[in-house]
């Protein structure tokens, strides 16, 4: 009896492995104009030839959470399959006159202001089915912001792989060693998303955290 239980088990297990593989789900995630779906289009031009979405100036461009399946990232003899999801910006106030300040009419703004809080609440929900986030933060700008800060202690206590991508550091006010100082207890690649600096190097994490 205990030879054909482990039969059982092991035939269990074999199965459970065969049908219920998939993909890693990986969420870019960062506060708004930090380079997200500059860094999530660069991905997949790379390996696809496609985009995930147009960029602008004007903060909470990316309103919608937008997902892009089977997306295979080859590095260094590693491989790993990823489904990206590119989250809308996350910030602890949106305020619609901050949007009439970049040049939208009153009504356009209310409506993308709504449309913004309306993604921050989809991108947290979405921390319920990844499995692991890309952070990225603006290198140009101090890291000890309140939404990095809540963003890195509500993936700690989901338990999410965290890798931090400390965006834009093509410009010459950047100090992503601020970043590592910030937060050393999670790995760093300081890459420019725009320019594609350090994105081999920011592959081969990826490769490695999330394969």
């Amino acid at each position: 009896m205990g030879i054909i239980r482990s039969l059982k088990n092991n035939l269990a297990v074999f199965f459970k492995k065969l049908f219920n593989k998939k993909n890693a789900r990986i969420g870019i995630y960062g506060p708004p104009n930090a380079g997200k779906t500059t860094l999530a289009n660069r991905i997949l031009r790379d390996w696809t030839g496609d985009a995930m979405g147009s960029v602008s100036h004007v903060a909470h461009e990316t309103r919608r959470a937008r997902r892009r399946e089977g997306v295979i990232i080859k590095t260094n003899g590693n491989s790993v399959t990823l489904d990206i999801v590119d989250t809308p910006g996350l910030a602890t106030k949106i305020d619609f006159q901050d949007f009439m300040a970049a040049g939208l009419d009153e009504s356009e703004a209310k409506r993308r202001a709504k449309e913004a809080t309306e993604g921050v609440i989809e991108a947290v929900k979405w921390l319920e089915n990844l499995d692991g986030v890309i952070l990225v933060m603006d290198a140009t700008e101090d890291p000890f912001t309140q939404v990095n800060v809540t963003v890195i202690g509500n993936m700690e206590a989901r338990s999410l792989p965290l890798l931090i991508a400390a965006n834009k550091v093509d410009l010459e006010d950047s100090s992503p060693t601020s970043i590592r100082d910030a937060f050393p207890q999670h790995p760093m690649v300081a890459i420019s998303a725009l320019e594609g600096k350090n994105i081999e190097t920011l592959y081969e994490e990826i490769a490695k955290r999330f394969g």
